[in-house]
């Protein structure tokens, strides 16, 4: 069994953070590992405390599981702050990550800031340059290349081009928060874009959906499938796991995905 490690915050509520993303690899065929970098008090409805791990914590636990584990890939989530940013880069440098697919987690579905301004060009200047993907929502895109507008998939197109220029070798923009009965996400090489597509499903049930996204990939990648088909694949299981957990009555905000629904 592939094994795939999952660096990233704690989620309370189990819905997104390392918990959806332990969920997720599962659900797909590999053996999760986990880095706690941050514990957050969480529930469906928002975030309402955050406490970061000391770093030399972190450093231990990147250092013990892979003296041990033979690890395919690594998804990367929540990292709060440029010190622990500086610190799971230089790891992933050390081990010489391949495999590193980096979702850059700024704000949580309540609205809850995840990544402290001061961290964002840490995040752009040392983890994205040795990333193999990032996985970047509209707003998080925005952020990164400062752009004001992303409206449609031609301005998607502009922004993955820009977002290339960062480092990462390839790109994948989600477009979930844009307009429409479909939902678009593109992924772009450097030379060519991909578009995936799938219809909307009308439900406030979607926290952790970027989790499950990334780590899917990631799960997919290790077990050999190409980066379009990994996340072709990903983008159907996390269709399907929306579709359905539409009706779960799991909280009183922005419920779960359901994870394991019976394919």
């Amino acid at each position: 069994m592939k094994q795939v490690l999952t660096i990233a915050g704690s989620d309370s509520g189990a819905g997104a953070g390392i918990q959806a993303d332990l969920k997720a690899m599962a659900a797909n065929g590999v053996y999760g590992i986990s880095v706690i970098t941050s514990i957050t008090a969480q529930n469906t409805m928002g975030v309402t405390d955050i406490f970061d791990l000391p770093l030399s914590i972190i450093f231990s636990q990147i250092d013990t599981v892979f003296n041990d584990f033979d690890i395919s890939a690594v998804k990367i989530g929540m990292l709060s702050n440029e010190e622990i940013i500086g610190v799971v880069a230089d790891r992933m440098r050390k081990y010489n990550v391949k495999r590193l697919i980096v979702d850059p987690v700024m704000v949580a579905k309540g609205g809850s800031k995840l990544l402290q301004d001061n961290a964002i060009d840490k995040l752009k200047n040392l983890l994205v340059p040795i990333a193999y993907l990032i996985t970047p929502n509209i707003e998080e895109a925005k952020v990164l290349v400062d752009i004001d507008k992303i409206e449609n998939i031609d301005d998607m197109k502009v922004a993955c081009k820009k977002l290339k220029k960062l480092g990462s070798r390839n790109v994948l923009l989600k477009g979930g928060h844009l307009d429409g009965e479909l939902t678009y996400d593109v992924l772009y090489d450097g030379k060519n874009f991909d578009i995936f597509y799938m219809q909307r499903i009308n439900t406030k049930n979607t926290h952790g959906t970027g989790c499950t996204m990334a780590s899917t990939i990631a799960a997919n990648i290790a077990k050999g499938d190409t980066l379009s088909e990994s996340v072709r694949k990903a983008k159907g299981y996390v269709y399907n796991a929306i579709l359905s957990g539409k009706d779960m009555n799991i909280g009183k905000g922005h419920g779960p995905l359901n994870h394991f629904f019976l394919k």
